[in-house]
């Protein structure tokens, strides 16, 4: 006898687990139920998904309906979800997935709520050529023109002041109110009670502030003059 055939017969049982009529082959059950298994495992994953997706979407547009985030119980509210419990683990998959973050009071601030936008290259602006249509990555502006998301904000442009610096009426201006403002920096400014966006000119301990159109006249402050923030990115919408 083969020493192959002697293994084989060694694994043989002698009396099989089964009797006339029933048929049980403990292998094949338990494969068939671990093929149950994963199945149920990925369909489970699958309505995961689905549910944190469906939720996602509400939330993004809650924000773009309100120009806000919303509350831990206006979450609650919209979702569905009664226990404070459910409400604190789904703000948390969301600041797993880097979509949201708390500032320093815990209130919601969004991260890339927005997915990015395709950068296909560069475009000559002074001379015509064709655009570069190589997809080279994709880019989120929050990423591109906020470095500070909690001491950011926005303000939206009136007058014609800074009109040789670019920045029109109807602009937005992204304001860090976390930089410290040196001579040069455009910034928002308090001065003697009135508020106003100018470069600000620094020449020992005098402040003043300087418009970027001929028809106004440099400010120099009579009593007061406090910096709100620096001006980083003027954001302007063409249609």
């Amino acid at each position: 006898m083969s020493r192959g055939l002697t293994r084989y017969m060694e694994i043989i049982p002698l009396n099989p687990p089964f009797s006339k009529g029933e048929i049980s082959c403990p292998t094949l059950e338990k494969g068939v139920r671990g093929g149950f298994e994963r199945l149920f495992r990925v369909k489970q994953e699958h309505r995961r998904e689905a549910k944190l997706k469906s939720r996602f979407n509400a939330v993004v547009r809650f924000y773009k309906q309100q120009g806000r985030m919303p509350s831990f119980s206006e979450i609650g509210e919209m979702l569905g979800l009664r226990s404070k419990n459910s409400v604190f683990k789904f703000v948390n998959r969301l600041e797993e997935m880097g979509v949201v973050e708390r500032d320093h009071t815990g209130r919601l601030i969004p991260r890339s709520l927005v997915s990015g936008i395709r950068v296909l290259g560069t475009v000559e602006a002074g001379f015509p050529s064709a655009a570069e249509e190589e997809l080279a990555d994709t880019l989120s502006f929050d990423d591109l023109l906020v470095e500070n998301r909690e001491a950011t904000f926005l303000l939206k442009v009136s007058g014609d002041s800074m009109i040789e610096a670019g920045i029109l009426p109807g602009d937005m201006v992204i304001v860090d109110r976390s930089q410290a403002p040196k001579s040069g920096n455009i910034v928002i400014a308090e001065v003697d009670g009135e508020w106003t966006m100018k470069y600000l000119r620094k020449r020992g301990d005098m402040a003043t502030l300087v418009p970027a159109n001929p028809k106004y006249k440099t400010i120099r402050p009579k009593s007061e003059l406090k910096i709100a923030g620096v001006v980083t990115a003027v954001v302007r919408k063409y249609k």
